[in-house]
């Protein structure tokens, strides 16, 4: 288990996790969280493989803050990206920051392709936003769900709270098959985190 602890800053991950250290990123992100009173807590166990689910995702600002928390961590995240963004002149920068093309006309449909990529490499920490949207949804997508199952990797719940001017990860679970008991730990936890929008912010009743 690595472990770094900078004042408001605490990351602690396995040694299988994926990390991309860089040293202006860290500094940019540190930077943009200690001026604004923002701190991290992120605690992963020695997991290789994962699918991230972050909310709420109610504002531009979540992807700020979120992406700042990215930075100080050093790990080495991933999201997916619609396979043609990647054939232009931005292909290359998209990939550099963690994105992964996939197209979702595949055969077997985008679950299919995120099997297929998980198999394909040994490490790969995988951020999904499940609402899909800033707009306020009352269901959530549950392509995650279906893709841990399928992939056999487990779900981390992240988050990024505004009452606490904190972002992290909170815990691991693997998908049983089904949903509401999978499901209702993690919408109870996520009633406790205040959105930057919390009218564009909600989560199923089960």
């Amino acid at each position: 288990m690595t472990t770094s602890r900078s004042g408001r800053f605490i990351v602690e991950a396995g040694p299988s996790v994926p990390r991309a250290p860089n040293r202006l990123r860290y500094w940019v992100g540190r930077s943009i969280l200690t001026l604004t009173g923002w701190s991290v807590d992120v605690r992963l166990p020695d997991e290789p493989k994962l699918i991230i689910i972050a909310a709420p995702h109610s504002s531009n600002w979540d992807f700020v803050y979120g992406l700042a928390a990215i930075f100080v961590t050093q790990l080495h995240f991933n999201f997916f990206g619609k396979h043609t963004l990647f054939k232009g002149p931005l292909g290359g920068l998209f990939r550099r920051v963690g994105g992964i093309p996939v197209d979702r006309t595949a055969p077997g449909g985008l679950v299919a392709e995120t099997v297929r990529i998980f198999e394909s490499r040994p490490q790969l920490l995988l951020a999904l936003t499940p609402e899909g949207t800033r707009s306020r949804v009352s269901v959530w997508k549950r392509g995650f769900w279906h893709m841990a199952q399928a992939a056999n990797v487990p779900v981390a719940v992240a988050y990024i709270d505004y009452k606490r001017k904190k972002a992290g990860i909170e815990w691991l679970f693997r998908p049983t098959g089904n949903w509401e008991a999978d499901m209702r730990p993690v919408f109870e936890f996520y009633r406790t985190v205040g959105a930057k929008r919390p009218d564009n912010f909600a989560v199923e009743q089960l």
